[in-house]
């Protein structure tokens, strides 16, 4: 990219980043239910930990591609 590797570090954490939210929003709204109510009116620990298992292999996906 640039001769800066603070700035190449930068660029590829806020693309990650977007690409996350962008990837889990896709996947709360294609959950055949409501996480945030179910986690937080409902206090479902079974979603929330579903979410977290989520998040951490998007992330995990994300950070290898862009390795």
């Amino acid at each position: 990219m640039t001769e800066f590797p603070v700035l190449n570090a930068l660029v590829f954490a806020v693309l990650g980043v977007l690409v996350f939210v962008i990837a889990f929003a896709i996947v709360a709204k294609l959950a055949p239910f409501r996480l945030w109510k179910e986690i937080v009116e409902e206090r479902n620990v079974a979603a929330a930990i579903l979410a977290g298992a989520v998040a951490l292999g998007l992330c995990w996906i994300i950070a290898a591609a862009m390795h």
